[in-house]
């Protein structure tokens, strides 16, 4: 019983003064790559404290085969962008000008109500409100607000209608409307086709229609600002 006390003592202070070295994040900081490594430790290190037949070494010496890998890709990504690109990722503009960059969300995987969230988290409540949201490599949204005019209100929160061509039926008739409202002020605009579609607080709607592959995005507002 000693034995293990004592094994496990000693692996935990590795991998304690390991992850000190390898500086000090949070797990949702980390980059891919950090995160990777992170769990590889965590899992070696459980290997020689689970079976005390297993002797010490074979868990001393693959985290200290995996710090000093995470220390050479770490100064390599340093003198590589090429490198640092590809082992941490690159910010992705999410959102340009009030406008959402579908093809960017595919590529990060990034769903809408992804978006909505993080946007929700940093006190924005209407993509038109965004001059730049971009994602970052860690995952985390950074968001440039478009400048406000003085002595306007705080911005009162768009209310979601339709999310990736399915209709909020509910949002639709909290807002007093209903599916016939919608069609008629869409007019040609097929509510299937829309990636979203927001009532702002103006009383115009912010339509966005999916992108295709290769061309921009469509963007239109409808309605009169009130």
């Amino acid at each position: 019983m000693f034995t293990l006390f004592l094994r496990t003592l000693i692996v935990y202070a590795l991998v304690f003064a390991v992850l000190r070295l390898m500086g000090k994040r949070q797990i949702s900081d980390m980059q891919p790559f950090d995160l990777v490594i992170t769990l590889l430790i965590a899992d070696v290190a459980s290997v020689p404290i689970s079976d005390s037949a297993i002797p010490l070494l074979y868990g001393i010496v693959p985290i200290l085969a995996l710090f000093i890998l995470h220390r050479l890709v770490a100064h390599a990504s340093l003198k590589s962008e090429k490198l640092r690109g590809f082992v941490c990722g690159r910010p992705l503009v999410i959102i340009a000008d009030g406008v959402v960059q579908e093809d960017a969300m595919r590529a990060a995987n990034y769903t809408l109500g992804d978006l909505l969230e993080q946007l929700r988290a940093k006190d924005v409540f209407a993509v038109s409100q965004v001059r730049y949201g971009i994602l970052e490599t860690n995952g985390s949204l950074s968001v440039l607000e478009k400048a406000a005019k003085p002595n306007e209100p705080p911005p009162r929160p768009s209310v979601l209608l339709v999310s990736d061509g399915a209709i909020e039926k509910k949002a639709l008739s909290d807002a007093g409307h209903d599916g016939n409202w919608l069609k008629e002020k869409l007019g040609a605009v097929e509510a299937g086709n829309c990636l979203f579609v927001f009532l702002d607080p103006d009383g115009r709607l912010h339509v966005q229609e999916k992108q295709k592959r290769g061309t921009p995005p469509a963007v239109r507002f409808i309605g009169a600002k009130k």
